[in-house]
């Protein structure tokens, strides 16, 4: 046994205080013989000293006078497992702060503490059993509080739906595991803003209320403490918004409750206060406690008593009853603004959670099919590592880039460990599928098959790695059909003249696959042609053209002069005024405290060439190159045959210090009215050129000569956007994207730098990004923005495969949404099933719209049709081994009551599995390559 001694809980290297006595109207802790009274006559104390409370103090009344209210004191140590210092240093922290938590409750029986952050316990519990077990039994006890339910304390606006999600799978299937508890409150005490689809989660994780600190009363219209939140789909928690702070000095308590009691909405009677030394751990000390026992006796405050969230919502709850719980306000919005630099500050890490958190989900989809039609066991403690990686790196001073430097290596290192375990997985099930796949030897070709992680058909440019093909390529489908393709510059730069890039067009079954074929040389004019023939494609210097759009290029400002959507007859841009691109000089710190907008009048980057580098008959691509100063950006405009929306590929490399790059998409919408993407959803904000944090895309819709029209910007890596409503003599409406920001790590205003001091600024380098520009008729909806963020976000996967006879055919889909509004976020096995797990299929209903559902699942040979709510989100365990489909909660635990909207299922044919053996035969073994002939000193043993 290695407990340490009973120091304070102020963290680590704090000293002990001298030994406290006992509260008055609380139970005091134990005394030792030598604190005994003297036994002289006493006179009775009046009120009580400050600091340790003298030995054998009484009970007593609170005075008449004191006020008629509970503050139930929250003893809490928030701790930061990350942020000025690195996770090794909060791994050790969490032990010295959880260790003098179960000293106090040693010390005071009255002392409750309240924890969140899963990680911490599974660190305790990985490196100190000793104090895991002490946990474990104060916890039975009722005296440690589970709260929040959450791995960490992430950003909340930032991750994707299914983060939020699995934030609650693994932290309460943790708490139920090991303590028999989950939380019935969410807490997350530090993050800086929370999206409006939470209550729906939170109540699909079990928990029912709701402690938040930002956005303050000053930063926001929302001047209440206790309130309904109700998101989209009309789920509600009842939030409670901690006042002043989240933690406290480690004195006595005073000023932390006049503080709180300034701010809080004293109608509500009994009110919640937090306290404990917090950031970097510590919790309540001797002297919060002592403190609190005083002024509970003389009344100060009201009565205080130490107690959890829990408890203080059970009460509340009961003293308000159903008349006062139904007329607190309703907030029916997200919970935003605090610190909007967060959601630009430092790239990579964005960039790196978006690719992490794609590839995990791909994995999921691949493994469960793996399990269920190949034999595999499915990977959940492979997949559940990864998540718990990509978990930990949103906690929220990580993601929104205001950790220290060193901070995001560790990240880098953990994200990409994450990626890694995907890409195992779903390499390994791809190879397992394609060795089933039936691919008879055809002489002179290389198969190659592409996998589509989206359950919704998919259309895709893959772009296509080859060798030993000196007179190039063409593409035919398992059909010998010709597919549309065209050469494109290699990624090697070698004297190999047989080697070559081909990018082909691939129309892909739903989460599935199909057969293609690489075939050397061009394609004979009689062969024929697959089911996309070749569209219109125009292309020069200055513009590209298709069926449905024209795009032309201002060579001198490289933006566009014009975005005609044909379909409708309206030209997006004409006329729009303002520049492309804006730099500024960023004098804010790295959180932009205080800051409102972004979008201020900048210097544009200056345009030194434009070059057409690809004109079809796939597609076209034109390259423009700018310069600013030291810094460089190339935008690559690719327009596809069919293509609805242009496509640009970024690469920035930034070289300026404390500056930052606006890129603005001016149009020529009157009337704006501006939507984000939310995890899950959707929401208006302002048109007001405020800074605002959304996932993958914004949009601005309105008219256009007095047509309905709209533009949406969808992007793969970043999250911090504005709409700004013009000038009616300036520029006009435009949606901006902070590209890039360069603050100094981890400066918190006030501090002032030093003009002579040295420093390390964010985002040096070279960085990559995707958006697309979508126009559309007018209603965002009608654009499948939902669904072209998740194919920018993860794209198919063409790989090269052998010859063999196999079971399986040349396509085939396994799961489909039908592409409609109601949208599959999640296909994976269910956290109890063990290597052959039930699926888990989850959906939500992504326009605001009440919709029928059909869901095939040819996986299984079964559909499922259900009613969904507007924004609803519903999770389905469908067995594997027959058994009526059921609706589960987000933990993946049956529901305790139905949730509205039928559910009716059916059978389909059901998809052809592979456990039976498909060794090549030996003729098709020995087909090394597919050009053989033509390329030299290459023999084969002719087949006969």
């Amino acid at each position: 046994m290695t407990e340490p001694d009973h120091r304070d809980g102020t963290g680590t290297g704090t000293t002990p205080s001298a030994p406290p006595s006992g509260p008055t109207a609380q139970p005091p802790r134990q005394r030792t013989a030598a604190e005994a009274t003297t036994g002289r006559p006493t006179a009775p104390v009046a009120n009580a000293p400050s600091g340790d409370q003298p030995p054998g103090l009484h009970p007593a009344r609170r005075p008449a006078a004191t006020p008629q209210r509970t503050l139930h004191m929250i003893g809490n140590a928030h701790l930061d497992p990350v942020w000025l210092w690195p996770w090794q240093e909060g791994y050790q922290e969490t032990r010295a702060t959880f260790w003098s938590a179960i000293h106090r409750m040693e010390e005071y029986p009255d002392f409750v503490f309240t924890c969140n952050q899963v990680v911490l316990l599974s660190w305790v519990e990985e490196s100190d059993p000793e104090l895991f077990a002490r946990i474990r039994e104060r916890v039975a006890e009722g005296r440690w509080q589970m709260v929040g339910g959450w791995w960490v304390e992430p950003d909340c606006n930032m991750p994707s739906g299914e983060s939020f999600v699995r934030q609650g799978l693994y932290g309460q299937r943790y708490l139920k595991e090991k303590f028999g508890v989950t939380a019935t409150v969410g807490m997350n005490v530090d993050p800086f803003g929370h999206n409006g689809m939470l209550p729906q989660i939170l109540r699909g994780q079990g928990m029912h209320a709701y402690c938040f600190l930002r956005p303050g009363p000053h930063e926001s219209h929302l001047t209440g403490t206790a309130f309904w939140w109700e998101s989209p789909d009309g789920s509600r928690v009842l939030a409670y918004r901690i006042p002043f702070e989240y933690c406290s000095p480690p004195g006595d308590v005073a000023g932390q409750t006049d503080k709180s009691l300034g701010v809080l909405d004293h109608g509500l009677g009994d009110m919640m206060i937090y306290f404990g030394v917090g950031n970097h751990g510590g919790g309540p000390t001797r002297a919060n406690i002592e403190s609190i026992h005083r002024y509970d006796r003389m009344g100060s405050f009201g009565r205080m008593v130490i107690s959890s969230p829990a408890r203080y919502f059970d009460e509340f709850a009961k003293n308000q009853g159903e008349e006062g719980l139904a007329k607190l306000p309703v907030w029916r919005d997200d919970l935003q603004m605090h610190a909007p630099g967060c959601y630009s500050a430092h790239s990579g890490i964005k960039l790196w959670q978006r690719r992490a958190q794609a590839a995990i989900l791909s994995a999921e989809r691949w493994a469960v099919l793996g399990s269920t039609l190949f034999g595999l066991d499915y990977p959940t403690d492979d997949l559940g590592r990864a998540w718990r990686q990509i978990l930990f790196n949103q906690f929220h001073d990580v993601l929104p880039g205001s950790a220290i430097e060193s901070a995001y290596d560790d990240a880098r290192d953990q994200l990409g460990e994450a990626v890694a375990v995907a890409k195992r997985i779903i390499t390994r099930t791809h190879n397992v599928i394609a060795r089933h796949v039936d691919i008879p030897l055809v002489e002179g070709t290389q198969p190659v098959l592409v996998f589509n992680p989206h359950p919704w058909p998919v259309t895709a440019q893959v772009e296509l790695q080859y060798g030993t093909q000196p007179t190039g390529v063409h593409v035919v489908d398992a059909d010998d059909r010709v597919t549309l393709a065209q050469r494109t510059q290699s990624v090697a730069t070698t004297d190999d003249k047989g080697r070559g890039a081909t990018v082909f067009e691939a129309v892909l079954p739903p989460l599935g696959y199909r057969l293609y074929r690489l075939r050397s040389g061009a394609a004979s004019a009689d062969t024929p042609v697959g089911e996309r023939h070749a569209g219109t494609l125009r292309a020069t210097d200055t513009v590209l053209e298709n069926d449905l759009l024209r795009v032309e290029i201002d060579p001198e400002t490289g933006w566009l002069r014009g975005l005609l959507d044909k379909r409708t007859g309206v030209d997006l841009v004409a006329g729009a005024r303002g520049e492309h691109t804006q730099i500024c000089q960023d004098p804010t710190d790295t959180w932009g405290h205080r800051v409102v907008s972004y979008r201020w009048p900048g210097a544009p980057m200056r345009t030194s060439r434009v070059t057409l580098r690809e004109a079809g008959p796939l597609r076209a691509r034109l390259r423009v190159e700018r310069a600013w100063n030291r810094s460089t950006m190339v935008e690559e405009f690719i327009l596809g045959h069919r293509d609805d929306h242009v496509e640009v590929r970024v690469t920035l490399d930034w070289r300026e210090q404390a500056h930052l790059l606006k890129l603005c998409f001016p149009t020529a919408v009157s009337d704006p009215v501006a939507t984000y993407e939310i995890p899950f959803g959707s929401i208006g904000q302002p048109v007001d050129g405020g800074e605002n944090p959304a996932q993958s895309w914004v949009d601005v819709s309105g008219t256009v000569d007095g047509r309905p029209a709209g533009l949406a910007v969808v992007n793969n890596a970043k999250h911090g956007y504005d709409v700004s409503p013009g000038d009616p003599d300036g520029d006009t409406p435009s949606i901006g994207i902070t590209a890039v920001r360069s603050p100094v790590y981890s400066w918190h205003d006030p501090r002032q730098l030093d003009p002579d001091g040295f420093y390390s600024y964010q985002d040096q380098g070279i960085q990559s990004f995707r958006y697309l520009l979508v126009p559309h008729g007018g209603d965002w909806r009608q654009a499948g923005l939902f669904r072209r963020a998740a194919e920018l976000g993860a794209p198919v996967r063409a790989m090269l495969e052998s010859f063999h006879r196999g079971p399986l055919p040349a396509q085939q889909s396994y799961l489909s949404d039908g592409g409609d509004q109601v949208m599959v976020t999640a296909v994976k096995g269910h956290e109890d099933g063990g290597g052959a797990p039930d699926l888990v299929v989850r959906a939500v209903e992504t326009t605001g719209r009440p919709a029928r559902a059909r869901i095939d699942l040819p996986v299984l040979g079964r559909v499922i049709e259900a009613d969904f709510g507007p924004s609803q989100l519903r999770t389905f365990r469908v067995p594997v081994n027959g058994g009526a489909v059921r609706e589960v909660d987000l933990i993946e635990w049956d529901l305790a009551e139905a949730s509205p909207g039928s559910v009716t299922e059916s059978a389909i044919p059901a998809a052809p599995g592979g456990r039976r053996s498909t060794e090549p035969d030996r003729e098709s073994s020995d087909a090394t390559m597919p050009a053989e002939r033509l390329a030299p000193n290459q023999r084969r043993r002719e087949g006969g």
